[in-house]
């Protein structure tokens, strides 16, 4: 027995031990990795980068919120109402009405239309209402170097968002954001900043906080880098013809799993269907009178690269359909 505890004693003092959560970032093993491959970067000042690193702060909270996010616990039923009200439509096209001319000129160029960018700006952050309590560089250090789960990711995304802090001069030490590090109106992760955001008012920077310009043909331009469908439909209420066949057919989530053609011989019925050879996929929800069937379309699917939960990209959607009808109603 005190020969096995003299064992046990000596291996767990021979094991690596593990960094406690927090602390000097910049010290950590894993920020010195990410401070050396910083230094090779061009214009990236690496005395600022380690300052910036040494002044995050762990936020334990961030990390629970990432283990329970709304998507996974939430039905259609709950999560629809959160989103889809008459004073987030109203918004939405009080937004087009006062931006019109950007919003005509984005979907000329992008063929992704008002009510689309408005309904992702209006989900994603109520026009700049609520742009997220959590300082940017908490969010990704913490989740980074303290949320081994997707480690690898955020440590990326940190070093995005260090990267961006001296290419566009942000106010790194006190951008708000979400909990897991998303930024400005349209709630850009810092690789899709970097890689979509666009500069709409050609003054040479990119703000997605304060500039409609940038923020509308930002959100358009994403969207249609990711394969949207000009003057293309993007989801249809469906129900089944045939209710021996419906357990026996794929759900979509991220991508379409049929052409229409299939899906309709496997009982699925929309009206105005789209062409035989459309990919699409069945998607189904849990709502508040219960379930309910839908068909996405190609444009349904380029949401969910926004955000992958397809009850994320239905709210758009749904929204979107809803801001288009207030605008009508505005106009006469």
């Amino acid at each position: 027995m005190i020969r096995s505890i003299a064992l046990i004693t000596l291996a767990l003092a021979a094991a690596p031990l593990l960094a406690a959560p927090g602390g000097n970032y910049a010290e950590r093993e894993a920020g010195r990795a990410l401070l050396e491959r910083l230094e090779g970067v061009d214009g990236v000042n690496i005395d600022a980068a380690r300052a910036l690193l040494a002044e995050a702060e762990y936020q334990p909270e961030i990390v629970e919120k990432m283990r329970t996010p709304a998507e996974r616990t939430l039905t259609w039923g709950d999560y629809r109402p959160i989103f889809l009200q008459a004073e987030r439509a109203a918004l939405g096209a009080d937004y087009i009405a006062a931006h019109r001319e950007i919003f005509d000129r984005v979907a000329d160029e992008t063929g992704v239309p008002p009510h689309i960018v408005a309904a992702i700006i209006g989900v994603e952050t109520k026009y700049g209402r609520v742009l997220g309590n959590d300082r940017v560089l908490d969010a990704l250090a913490t989740l980074a170097f303290d949320y081994p789960e997707r480690s690898d990711y955020f440590t990326r995304e940190l070093e995005g968002f260090i990267r961006l802090c001296v290419e566009e001069s942000l106010d790194c030490d006190r951008e708000v954001g979400s909990y897991a590090g998303a930024m400005g109106q349209p709630q850009f992760m810092p690789s899709s900043y970097r890689a979509y955001a666009v500069d709409g008012n050609d003054n040479g920077r990119r703000d997605l906080w304060e500039e409609p310009a940038d923020i509308i043909a930002s959100v358009a331009n994403y969207l249609a880098e990711h394969g949207w469908e000009r003057d293309a439909r993007v989801a249809l209420p469906a129900w089944v013809g045939d209710a021996d066949q419906i357990d026996g057919i794929e759900r979509s989530e991220r991508e379409p799993a049929y052409r229409w053609d299939a899906l309709r011989g496997l009982g699925i019925r929309v009206d105005a269907p789209p062409a035989d050879d459309a990919r699409v996929g069945l998607l189904e929800f849990d709502g508040a009178h219960g379930t309910e069937y839908w068909v996405g379309l190609n444009n349904f699917f380029v949401i969910t690269t926004y955000n992958h939960s397809p009850l994320y990209a239905m709210a758009v959607y749904q929204l979107s359909q809803e801001i288009a009808a207030a605008r009508q109603d505005a106009e006469g």
